[in-house]
C-alpha cells in the first residue's frame, strides 16, 4: 500500500483505481508500523470508492478492521448523491459513552470500593443476553425509539440536564419504529437497562490530571475528582437491526449493479427508500440506546448513594456528557468552501464539534463538545474537547477509544498463565467480570497504548486534552 507522511500525525494513500477520493489516516510513525492495521488500511481504500463520497476516506489513530468499513473510520457523503451504509455504522448502533462527575475525592470512596464495585455488579446487569428489570409493553418499546433519553427521564431515570448534556438530547427525531421488524422488537422487550457484554464497562476513575484548567472547569472536572464511566449500547435490538438491513442492502446493491469491491460495504443512496427505511430504522437504535445509558447511569447513581449513606446533593454526579460512536448523522459541513447536507458515518469514531457551534449545549459553546476516550480497563481514559480544525478537516470527527491491538483470539492465546484480575488488584483497581474468556479477551495488551492514540490526534489538532482519569473499579460485561 502506498502510504506517504504528510506530517508527523497525518499519512495519505493517494486517489488510485477506483477511488473517488484519497484516504487520510491520522497516526505516527510508531502505530503506522502496526501490521495488524494492513486490513484496516485496505478497508479505508474500498470506502473510498463508495458513490457519493466527499474529500476522502478517514481512518483515526485507534483504526482497526471491521465489518466492511474498518472501526476508527469516518465517511462523509453527499446527501442528495451519495450512499447510506449499515456497515459504516455497525453492528453496535450507537454504542457510546457517558461520563458523570461527582463532588467526591478518591480518599472518601476508596474504604467503599469493594462494596462500590459489588453493588455495581450486582445491580447493573451484565452479560451476553442479559435482561434488567426495565420491562417494556410492545407499545412503550415504541416510544423509547422514538423519544430516547427523554423518555427514560420521564419515567424516573434522571433529569432534565442529563438530556441536555447528551449528544442530540438524546434522540434522533427521524426514528420510525415501524422500520424495525419483529424480531429486533421482541430483543429490546427485557434488555433496556442493561449493560451488554465484550468492551462495555461501567467504570469508576480518579481524575489525576489536567491539561486545560479552565475547559476542565467548565466541564465539570477537577484533580482527585471521583468519576463514572459508562460503555454501552443498543444492545440486541440493534445488533438485529444492523443484521436486518445488511442482509436486505446486501441483495438491493446486487439487484442495482453497485460494484462494490466488498459485499460487507452494501448500501443504498440515501435518498432511495432503502436508504430512508435503514436512515430511519437507526434512529430508533440510536434512541434505545440513549435511553439505555441514561437508565444505567440512574442506576450508578443510587448505587453509589446508598452504599455511602449519602444524599443526592451530597454526591452531585452530574452528567458531563453522553456521545455515541457508531452512528450516521445528517449534517451541515463547508466543503470546498462550499456548505453542504452531508450524511456523516462515523464507526468506532467520535463527533468533535468545535467551540461556537449551535448543536452544542450553551455551557459548551465557548469550549467544544466534551470527547470521551476511554482506554482499556488498566490504563486511563481521557476528556478532550472538540476543535475548528476537526470541523475543517474530518467533519467534525476524531478518535473513540484505545482501538484493538489483538484480536480476540490473539488476546486469549496471549494471556494463558496469566490471572488478569490480580494483575489489576495489584494496580488498586477493583475488577468484576462476567464470562470466562471476558478479561482475557479484554486485558490491557488487547488495546493500542491509549496515550499514544490521545498524543495523535491532540497534535494534529482534531481534539484538544483536558483532563485523564486513572481507573479503581471496573465492571465488565
Amino acid at each position: 500500500m502506498n502510504l506517504i507522511e504528510i506530517d508527523p500525525f497525518r499519512w495519505e494513500i493517494p486517489k488510485t483505481g477506483n477511488m473517488n477520493v484519497p484516504g487520510k489516516i491520522f497516526t505516527n510513525q510508531r502505530m503506522i508500523q502496526d501490521i495488524s492495521i494492513e486490513e484496516a488500511i485496505k478497508q479505508v481504500v474500498n470506502v473510498a470508492t463508495l458513490p457519493g463520497i466527499l474529500t476522502a476516506s478517514f481512518a483515526m489513530p485507534d483504526i482497526h478492521w471491521g465489518y466492511g468499513f474498518p472501526i476508527g473510520g469516518v465517511a462523509a457523503f453527499d446527501w442528495q448523491e451519495g450512499i447510506i451504509s449499515p456497515g459504516g455504522v455497525g453492528y453496535d448502533i450507537n454504542c457510546g459513552v457517558r461520563l458523570a462527575a461527582s463532588s467526591l475525592i478518591e480518599k472518601e470512596v476508596r474504604p467503599h470500593l469493594k462494596a462500590l464495585a459489588d453493588a455495581l455488579f450486582q445491580n447493573i446487569p451484565s452479560g451476553v443476553g442479559s435482561t434488567g428489570s426495565v420491562k417494556l409493553t410492545k407499545q412503550e418499546e415504541k416510544k423509547v425509539l422514538q423519544q430516547g433519553s427523554a423518555w427514560a427521564v420521564r419515567q424516573g431515570f434522571g433529569e432534565d440536564s442529563d438530556i441536555v448534556n447528551t449528544e442530540d438530547g438524546g434522540c434522533m427525531k427521524n426514528a420510525d419504529p415501524k422500520e424495525v421488524s419483529d424480531t429486533a422488537m421482541e430483543r429490546g422487550l427485557k434488555q433496556l437497562g442493561t449493560l451488554g457484554s465484550g468492551n462495555h464497562f461501567v467504570e469508576i476513575g480518579v481524575v489525576d490530571e489536567i491539561f486545560d484548567p479552565h475547559i476542565a472547569h467548565v466541564f465539570g472536572l477537577f484533580e482527585n475528582q471521583v468519576t463514572l464511566m459508562l460503555h454501552s449500547g443498543s444492545r440486541g435490538l440493534g445488533y438485529q437491526v444492523c443484521d436486518d438491513f445488511l442482509f436486505f442492502m446486501t441483495r438491493y446493491a446486487r439487484e442495482k449493479g453497485f460494484k462494490l469491491p466488498d459485499k460487507q460495504l452494501s448500501c443504498a443512496q440515501i435518498q432511495s427508500g432503502a436508504g430512508q427505511r435503514y436512515f430511519n430504522a437507526m434512529a430508533c437504535a440510536a434512541n434505545y440506546a440513549w435511553a439505555n445509558r441514561q437508565i444505567l447511569l440512574h442506576r450508578a447513581r443510587e448505587v453509589f448513594m446508598r452504599v455511602l449513606g449519602i444524599s443526592p446533593n451530597a454526591l452531585s454526579m452530574n452528567l458531563v456528557y453522553d456521545i455515541c460512536h457508531n452512528i450516521a448523522k445528517k449534517e451541515t459541513h463547508t466543503v470546498n468552501g462550499k456548505k453542504m447536507t452531508v450524511c456523516v458515518h462515523r464507526k468506532g469514531a467520535t463527533r468533535a464539534f468545535p467551540p461556537g457551534h449551535n448543536d452544542l449545549p450553551e455551557r459548551y459553546r465557548e469550549t467544544g463538545q466534551p470527547i470521551l476516550i476511554p482506554g482499556d480497563m488498566g490504563t486511563a481514559s481521557y476528556v478532550l474537547s472538540g476543535t475548528e480544525t476537526a470541523m475543517q478537516e474530518t467533519f467534525g470527527s476524531t478518535c473513540h477509544g484505545a482501538g484493538r491491538r489483538l484480536s480476540r483470539s490473539a488476546a486469549k492465546k496471549a494471556a494463558r498463565g496469566r490471572t488478569i484480575h490480580l494483575e489489576l488488584e495489584k494496580k488498586g483497581i477493583s475488577i468484576r467480570w462476567k464470562g470466562k474468556s471476558t478479561l482475557s479477551e479484554e486485558m490491557p495488551d488487547a488495546y493500542k497504548d491509549i496515550t499514544n492514540v490521545v498524543d495523535v490526534v491532540h497534535g494534529a489538532g482534531i481534539s484538544k486534552k483536558v483532563a485523564r482519569l486513572r481507573p479503581i473499579a471496573v465492571i465488565k460485561g
